[in-house]
């Protein structure tokens, strides 16, 4: 049996992070499914909170 690389959720999440690091808008949200869209918003807050504590730097 093949292993998957990782959850959907969990990869949802990490993009959403990427995307929140990178500055980009809440509105770029590519998915469309209520959990993954959820997963991915908070990957974004999380990282816009750490832009604004200065753990990330652009």
């Amino acid at each position: 049996m093949k292993r998957q690389k990782r959850d959907r959720l969990g990869r949802a999440h990490s993009n959403g992070y990427q995307a929140g690091a990178a500055g980009r808008s809440k509105d770029n949200c590519p998915y469309q499914n209520t959990d993954a869209r959820s997963e991915w918003l908070g990957g974004w807050r999380e990282a816009v909170t750490d832009r604004s504590q200065g753990l990330i730097r652009t």
